[in-house]
């Protein structure tokens, strides 16, 4: 009967699931809580160039706040 493939849809679903959460579990671990940032315009690409630069440990995961910035 249909019903029978079933079982084998939800494996194939549940691995491709698993890469996808764990990629984006790993990127927060690594950056310290906050997800990648992912750059698509040169200007994304400039804001995040000036946020390691500000940053003061050059990564751009780790941010300062207006008015933590000297």
């Amino acid at each position: 009967m249909w019903f029978e493939i079933l079982p084998g849809v939800a494996v194939m679903g549940v691995c491709l699931l698993i890469p996808g959460v764990a990629t984006a579990r790993i990127h927060r671990f690594t950056n310290g809580g906050k997800e990648k940032r992912v750059v698509y315009y040169s200007y994304q690409w400039t804001l995040m160039e000036r946020d390691r630069r500000v940053s003061g440990v050059n990564r751009y995961c780790v941010t300062k706040g207006l008015e933590n910035i000297d």
